[in-house]
């Protein structure tokens, strides 16, 4: 399962998860639905959210609480203080699978925050209390399971720009040439078919995959800003730009982020 971060406190004194329990969707589903994270928030009180940039569709389906929420691709973060999720789970969708299991096209979510019956209509509210209905994390992970394959209506084979999508997600550092010429299509093919099916430009994707890896690197218990920055990037200056631009604060308290977020769960 690709590891993607979604979204962290925007302070470091907010307890904002205590539990977090990742799994992996069964293999037939996986071209459409990345991975769960079920979540148990640490605090009731609300707090501010750091939304990441992330090539994923997310959805927030909360069993406790009135944040049931989609988040779309973006490029950029964004600072959310509305009620704050609390006990449920997380769920990374493909373009492909928005365009599967969705009731809206991946590009019209690039950069949205939406109530989860936006996307998903009364049975947003009807998955959520299912699953809260359930004892634990393994029962409710089949369950969505179950519920994702009765749902999934794929109107012929993934697309070349699915593929391209995927590629970029796996950390080669491709260019964009490159990866037409692997794909057997021209550049501007690219562009125009992520512009019309994922709504991001393929560097765009591309550059927000990198940012994500390093988010994992920085996750690591060895981790250190300057060797995220040495096997991510070119430098450590290109690393501080990046993540001033994509994450709005620098490497080192991204780092802080990234580490307060993983005590808080031990």
């Amino acid at each position: 399962m690709l590891t993607q971060v979604h979204s962290l406190s925007a302070r470091l004194d907010s307890a904002s998860c205590a539990e977090a329990v990742p799994c992996r969707s069964a293999p037939y589903l996986r071209p459409y639905v990345a991975g769960y994270a079920g979540f148990r928030a640490g605090a009731v009180a609300p707090f501010v959210r750091r939304l990441l940039p992330l090539n994923f569709t997310t959805l927030i389906v909360d069993f406790a609480g009135p944040s049931r929420l989609a988040t779309g691709p973006r490029a950029t973060p964004l600072l959310y203080g509305e009620p704050a999720w609390r006990h449920g789970v997380s769920i990374g969708l493909t373009p492909a699978g928005v365009h599967a299991l969705l009731d809206a096209p991946a590009a019209a979510m690039v950069g949205e925050v939406v109530p989860l019956d936006a996307v998903l209509g009364r049975d947003g509210d009807r998955l959520a209390d299912r699953l809260g209905e359930l004892p634990d994390w393994r029962s409710r992970f089949a369950a969505l399971d179950a519920w994702f394959t009765g749902r999934l209506n794929v109107d012929g084979e993934r697309t070349i720009v699915d593929r391209a999508w995927w590629r970029l997600q796996q950390g080669d550092r491709l260019t964009i040439g490159g990866l037409a010429n692997e794909l057997g299509v021209s550049q501007r093919y690219l562009q125009i078919g992520f512009k019309k099916r994922i709504g991001l430009p393929p560097k765009t994707v591309a550059r927000i995959a990198r940012f994500q890896r390093s988010l994992g690197a920085l996750a690591a218990p060895s981790a250190t800003v300057a060797a995220v920055a040495a096997s991510a990037y070119t430098d450590q200056s290109h690393f501080h730009r990046e993540t001033r631009a994509l994450a709005g604060v620098t490497p080192a308290e991204l780092f802080a982020f990234v580490q307060d977020a993983l005590s808080r769960r031990d």
